[in-house]
């Protein structure tokens, strides 16, 4: 790892299916497919990894079907690495009738109620059978706001079951493991996360993920828990935070040492004529831009950008045109991608400080995003 002055570090993961340079947004493809988005044109925007997820792929087609078909990278033609979310967000956030045990938890799925179970090993063995690069361990994610005795009982059980994913990972071919990462929590209470911390690094993962945070928290208390977190984590392997955020929130925990992010941000609000630039965001349905000749963002390099005026993308967005929403969606991906680029370049040359101020003092926020999902 290169290390700046400030704790931002622009370092390399190495994945069976190649390199990642960090710092790294990473597209979220949550139903085997990046919104909007082709893998040439994903290529195209700097992706150098996208997400899957475990629940969503489980219920629907099902990760036995993908394995027939060739695993997750022939069935959606992406031949880069691929991270898999363990489903532990969604069964918390999505089924119906939920039970949780030690053993895991029994819930009835979102898509038509059917009996569905996930643990830890059926999270690592579908994320196995996907043919995932990066597979999470599976964990509990606890709501907000919740207390110190309720993070606290749901920490001890996410714990219990790191190890066995561990496990699970160890009882697995040496040709046949992903790199698997462990996922802190204790809400935002700092004992516990560093707790949560020490005890995942004591297991041995390939990397530390910080989980529950943008679950509805303010951003204050997300800042918390990150730095709470990321001391006790080892400086030579790799930090994600799980689901942020808005630009500002990447270039702050960028400058708090976390390397990978994902958010489904760039492609949601795209699909609502909304477009990222480094002032801030653009509505492209305001009136104001209905003579705009100008591109989204002047010197940007996207194909939006290089071939379209903000008065035709506007046209396109209040028409409902499908071709708007998808070359929002390539211009905000590009966006998000490029800033975390930019801000490994600031790093090594040692400017990173001098970046942080300027974007983050020049950027004007828009409206509060829409609650945290996984469904980019």
């Amino acid at each position: 790892m290169t290390t700046s002055l400030g704790g931002a570090r622009a370092g390399v993961l190495t994945t069976r299916r190649g390199e990642i340079e960090t710092p790294v947004f990473m597209p979220v493809g949550t139903q085997a497919t990046v919104k909007a988005m082709s893998p040439d044109e994903l290529k195209v925007v700097g992706a150098q990894v996208i997400l899957g997820n475990t629940y969503h792929l489980h219920v629907r087609p099902g990760e036995k079907r993908i394995a027939r078909l060739g695993g997750l990278h022939k069935f959606m033609s992406w031949d880069r690495p691929i991270l898999t979310d363990s489903g532990g967000f969604q069964v918390f956030s999505l089924a119906r009738l939920r039970k949780i045990t030690e053993e895991g938890v029994h819930f009835q799925n979102h898509l038509d109620g059917s009996p569905t179970f996930i643990g830890p090993e059926t999270s690592m063995e579908i994320q196995r059978d996907l043919g995932s690069d990066i597979a999470m361990a599976f964990d509990e994610c606890p709501p907000h706001p919740c207390t110190h005795e309720q993070a606290s009982k749901s920490l001890d059980l996410t714990l219990r079951w790191a190890r066995r994913c561990k496990a699970w990972w160890a009882s697995q071919p040496e040709d046949a493991r992903p790199l698997v990462f462990g996922i802190t929590q204790g809400a935002g209470h700092a004992d516990l996360r560093e707790r949560s911390a020490r005890a995942l690094v004591e297991i041995g993962f390939d990397g530390y993920a910080i989980g529950g945070v943008s679950v509805g928290e303010p951003e204050a208390e997300m800042f918390h828990a990150i730095e709470s977190a990321v001391p006790f984590l080892p400086a030579d392997h790799v930090r994600y935070a799980m689901g942020l955020g808005t630009p500002p929130q990447i270039i702050e925990m960028i400058a708090r040492g976390v390397d990978m992010f994902d958010c489904v941000l760039p492609t949601r609000l795209a699909r609502n004529g909304t477009a990222f630039t480094s002032l801030g965001t653009l509505n492209l349905k305001n009136a104001c831009f209905a003579d705009d000749p100008g591109p989204l963002e002047d010197g940007c390099t996207c194909h939006a950008c290089g071939k379209f005026s903000r008065a035709y993308l506007r046209h396109l967005i209040k028409a409902e045109e499908i071709l708007g929403l998808r070359l929002v969606s390539i211009h905000n991906l590009h966006f998000y991608i490029g800033l975390a680029r930019q801000a490994r370049q600031h790093i090594l040359d040692g400017t990173f400080q001098e970046f942080r101020r300027e974007f983050v003092c020049g950027y004007v926020p828009a409206a509060p995003p829409p609650e945290k999902s996984q469904a980019g």
